[in-house]
């Protein structure tokens, strides 16, 4: 079974939707049978490489609040983040385009580590206020993930991957996906947002049973076996 799942990784919905997953994973008994895969989106596409300024003071201006009410908005997904394991540093979290971003996890797919890369670049931003814009800091990240530095570099510098997250991009607008974290199973079942892990679990349970329908076996010779039906089994 797949499970496809559309993020950004200075997206702080998608760093709890994420532990939630896991957590949902963790107690679905065919979770050995899944293979996960991280599909790009861009909550910015427009956004510099490095923002100036910090994410409160970003969130006061795009929602025409005062700094106050924005840290009061981070606030409640900080303590949200907590339930789940998190611990999030964004009052000062450093914002910026994150394609390049994608391009490494894509590159992380391919050698085998997508999700330790992805789970590398999510709390770098969400919980150490690391710019996930900068070359230099991606490369440094990449590396403490398990990729190749130099290699990671070379993507970096180049525009490899970029057709791989505008392709993701393309298909999240086919599935009509304009927020995040949304999850798709099996290209059948889609789930939007970081919903709580039971809700989670119990479509991995529904998308299983559809894939894998119980098959009756009847031994040869055992037609006539013992079986109650409607009305047959009077007592």
């Amino acid at each position: 079974m797949q499970v496809e799942i559309w993020s950004d990784v200075v997206c702080p919905w998608c760093a709890i939707g994420k532990r939630r997953f896991e957590s949902a994973l963790a107690r679905f008994p065919h979770r050995d049978e899944v293979t996960v895969r991280w599909r790009s989106f861009e909550l910015d596409p427009t956004a510099p490489q490095q923002r100036d300024g910090t994410l409160v003071e970003h969130l006061a201006g795009k929602y025409g609040t005062s700094v106050d009410k924005a840290r009061e908005m981070v606030g409640g997904i900080t303590a949200t983040a907590a339930e789940e394991g998190w611990e999030f540093h964004l009052e000062d979290a450093r914002g910026g385009n994150t394609v390049d971003a994608h391009r490494l996890i894509h590159l992380a797919h391919d050698r085998g580590i997508q999700d330790a890369v992805k789970e590398r670049l999510v709390s770098a931003y969400v919980s150490e206020r690391e710019d996930v814009g900068d070359h230099e800091t991606l490369a440094r990240l990449a590396a403490e993930a398990g990729l190749d530095e130099t290699e990671a570099r070379e993507v970096l510098a180049s525009d490899r991957y970029l057709d791989a997250v505008r392709a993701d991009e393309q298909q999240a607008r086919a599935y009509g996906i304009s927020g995040v974290p949304f999850f798709v199973v099996d290209a059948t079942y889609g789930v939007s947002g970081a919903q709580p892990a039971d809700q989670l679990l119990h479509v991995l349970e529904t998308a299983w049973a559809e894939s894998h329908p119980l098959q009756v076996l009847t031994p040869a010779g055992s037609a006539d076996a013992g079986v109650c039906t409607d009305g047959t089994c009077a007592v």
